[in-house]
């Protein structure tokens, strides 16, 4: 790995940067980001993330995705799957485009898929299905797989029974430490971003408790900002923010965080 080292001043504080940062969850794609994409990558880049995986939501946004991925190789990692808040009555077809594109282009996971029974619960059985058939695809194709479960985390336990070799990351982990040794303890990493950063995050509480050996950094661009941006479009370049705020919890030195949580990304997803 080469060493870049560098000051990223970001809310106020300065980190030095050694090596790369990974931000494993960046909807960076988005039209959030028409007017200044190339800006907020220019910035990604001085804060030392070198390398962003690009999670799939649906076939409305999967083309600016792939097109982004060309356009930044080496940087830009695309995945391939359908957003449980995207599933609804025509799920089916939408996974049969997921099929079809996985014959077409090169991606490196499998999601964002998983259970949302948050927002809406309508079409919860529809949504059980698209994971369970995502989770065949992550098996036949030997990808990891990102997983969404706010509100799910029971359901998605169920849905990965028939799947013990599964691996991957729960992304924005959402449930509490026992949870989290249960996730670890079966192969997976727990995906930790801004929200670890608010005042009273039991988030924070998880990391403490877990430690660093398991985690990836993310973003979830443009969702979740950290403090202190709290509130304003987030985007890669805060992913040193998270791993100081990790780096504080676990007392551990930040350039240890950034070393493992880099080195984990990199083996889950080939990169």
């Amino acid at each position: 790995m080469v060493e870049t080292c560098l000051t990223a001043r970001l809310g106020g504080s300065r980190f030095f940067i050694s090596a790369m940062f990974i931000d494993t969850h960046s909807h960076i794609y988005g039209e959030e980001f028409k007017d200044e994409r190339k800006e907020v990558v220019e910035r990604a880049k001085a804060a030392g993330v070198e390398r962003i995986i690009l999670p799939d939501i649906d076939e409305t946004t999967r083309s600016a995705m792939l097109e982004l991925s060309e356009e930044y190789p080496g940087m830009m990692f695309p995945t391939i799957g359908l957003h449980p808040t995207s599933v609804n009555e025509d799920y089916k077809t939408e996974l049969k485009k997921v099929e079809k594109a996985l014959g077409e282009h090169r991606f490196y996971g499998i999601g964002e898929c998983g259970i949302d029974l948050y927002w809406d619960k309508t079409y919860y059985k529809e949504q059980f299905h698209a994971f369970s058939y995502q989770l065949g695809l992550a098996k036949e194709t030997n990808l990891p797989v990102i997983i969404h479960s706010r509100d799910s985390l029971n359901e998605i336990f169920k849905a990965l029974k028939p799947y013990p070799y599964i691996k991957g990351v729960f992304h924005c982990f959402p449930g509490n430490a026992e949870e989290a040794r249960r996730v670890i303890g079966d192969g997976f990493m727990l995906g930790i971003g801004g929200v670890v950063t608010f005042k009273n995050s039991p988030m924070a509480q998880v990391v403490q408790e877990v430690g660093i050996g398991s985690l990836l950094l993310e973003t979830d661009s443009p969702y979740l900002t950290p403090v202190p941006h709290r509130g304003k479009r987030n985007e890669s370049a805060y992913i040193p923010i998270i791993a100081q705020k990790i780096a504080e919890l676990t007392q551990t030195d930040l350039k240890k965080v950034q070393e493992v949580t880099s080195q984990n990304a990199m083996n889950l997803f080939t990169l």
